[in-house]
């Protein structure tokens, strides 16, 4: 793109941090605050659900859902994020990241709601319309990905903007927190209000009728934050990067920066006619062009995100059946129904509030000091290096003297995952792609993380079956263990380490030099040189 069109632009990448930005970054923060609620209160209440549609008397377990129902209400939501992310992607670069913005969030909203309303009389009914209503739940939670993401690059300085882009992803550690949160408040207020037997005292009678209310509650109230955020959303104005690169409307662009950053910035209407007929750097999606300069950026970016979420999401989904498996959460039939979800959110919610949430402020505080290479490389390899440690004597952490030293390396895989690769594959590809291009080449690396975790939340589903026949659970083949699956998660993100290598570092480069939209074909290859200009007000 044309160097005259830089002013305004610089304007946003020398701009001290105002109130504006910490305005964004919640306003974009609690739709990644409802995505994370929405996307994993899902794994708190299948054990309940299993109880309440799939009991069967007689039986010496509680009832659970059979595999395909299981690998159905567990990823649906991801194939609907997958979708999501590319058609809202592609959407957020022909509309505007502002006009597509409020759609996500209206989907959430409705389809939250839904979810918890999911009707019938016989357990099919009661899945089929929650598969349904989820999978447009996931739908519009993809939206916000690439959309949140970008809106933020583009409002953000260069010299605190990964800090900005990885702050909105932060929020979904609050997200997995509030979710364990209010499972433990709904789940302990309906015990204490309608008390039961174990399991294998009243196996019927340990599953109470109201029960069916706690999963409705705790999946209706991703509703909230989703609704309150609707109204800012449509106040916040057109990003400048996208009126002036790709609507090239200087002037308006020039207006908007000026209200919300409350600085005064030249309108150049006079360059309007020149931008609008510049056509260099207008190579498409499909081009050699962008296949020369961003092809190993772009398989740098989806490549990692998809490594990443496999591990990630088969930890995050079935973590249960991991403290289930090493004695930390009771058997099943030693409790009743609401007893189970209570405990499986509680150790869901301190694992978040020792490690998860921790991680993504650490990469928050030092995204924009060491750098997005580094974390992502460093988070890789303690990954690697903790399932390995968890897996190789898996035995050994099994032993009831040793499970709270496996609790604790556990909780570090999660501490650097958010302090490493989860931050970093949502940050960099909004900040190397040309503004075009940026929403849908983010939507597309967004949603091989989501193939990827499809691939963690269906195949660790069954892997982690005992390779005993017998002592799988009711309707599931011989897997390969929780041994051998935590060895495969650690050669997977030592693949993730070795993909690190085709991402480039992006810490203190403006939007323009990392995608090269400030070149014209003859200067192809070479640096900005005028990103310091003296912008004039």
């Amino acid at each position: 793109m044309a160097k005259d069109q830089l002013q305004v632009l610089n304007a946003l990448d020398v701009a001290k941090t105002q109130l504006y930005h910490f305005t964004a970054i919640v306003i974009a923060g609690m739709g990644f605050f409802t995505d994370a609620y929405d996307l994993f209160c899902i794994s708190l209440v299948t054990k309940l659900l299993g109880r309440i549609y799939y009991h069967h008397d007689g039986a010496p377990k509680p009832g659970t859902l059979p595999p395909n129902v299981s690998a159905a209400v567990n990823g649906v939501a991801f194939c609907g994020t997958l979708a999501g992310q590319l058609f809202f992607g592609w959407l957020g670069d022909k509309m505007g990241r502002k006009r597509v913005y409020g759609m996500t969030l209206m989907m959430m909203v409705i389809c939250s709601i839904a979810s918890g309303l999911s009707f019938g009389h016989t357990p099919k009914s009661v899945m089929t319309t929650l598969c349904f209503f989820r999978f447009w739940l996931g739908f519009g939670i993809g939206g916000d990905y690439p959309l949140s993401a970008t809106i933020m690059s583009e409002y953000a300085n260069k010299k605190t903007r990964g800090a900005f882009i990885a702050a909105v992803f932060a929020m979904q550690g609050f997200g997995i927190l509030a979710g364990g949160m209010v499972a433990i408040i709904v789940s302990a207020a309906f015990k204490g209000a309608f008390p039961a037997q174990t399991y294998q005292t009243d196996p019927l009678g340990s599953t109470v009728s109201q029960a069916d209310f706690v999963w409705r509650i705790i999946l209706m109230f991703g509703a909230i934050p989703a609704a309150m955020t609707y109204y800012w959303r449509m106040k916040m104005p057109e990003t400048a990067r996208y009126t002036a690169l790709v609507a090239k409307n200087l002037k308006q662009a020039a207006n908007d920066m000026s209200k919300v950053l409350q600085v005064d910035i030249e309108e150049e209407q006079e360059k309007v006619e020149n931008v609008s007929q510049n056509t260099r750097n207008e190579f498409g999606l499909f081009s050699k062009e962008f296949l020369r300069r961003h092809g190993l950026h772009l398989l740098g970016t989806a490549s990692t995100w998809f490594l990443l979420d496999i591990a990630f999401y088969s930890q995050n989904l079935f973590q249960k059946d991991i403290f289930s498996a090493i004695g930390w959460i009771p058997p099943a039939q030693t409790m009743n129904a609401l007893e189970e979800v209570y405990k499986i959110a509680r150790a869901q919610t301190l694992i978040a509030l020792c490690s998860t949430v921790p991680g993504y402020w650490f990469t928050v505080f030092f995204i924009d000091k060491i750098g997005r290479f580094a974390i992502q490389l460093m988070g890789f390899f303690f990954m690697t290096v903790f399932m390995f440690a968890l897996a190789i004597p898996y035995h050994h952490w099994t032993l009831k003297d040793n499970r709270i030293g496996f609790v604790i390396m556990y909780s570090l895989t999660f501490f650097f995952a958010n302090f490493g690769p989860n931050a970093t594959t949502f940050v960099v590809p909004a900040e190397i792609f040309p503004a075009r291009l940026r929403s849908t080449c983010h939507g597309i690396s967004a949603a091989a993380g989501k193939a990827g975790a499809m691939i963690g939340a269906f195949g660790f589903l069954y892997a982690a079956q005992p390779t005993d026949r017998k002592k799988a659970d009711a309707g599931y083949p011989a897997g390969i263990g929780v041994r051998n699956s935590l060895i495969v998660l650690g050669c997977v993100n030592f693949l993730g380490m070795v993909f690190t290598f085709l991402v480039p570092e992006s810490k203190g480069k403006s939007l323009e030099e990392m995608s090269r939209e400030n070149e014209g074909e003859e200067e192809s290859g070479t640096e900005m040189k005028n990103s310091g200009r003296t912008v004039p007000v």
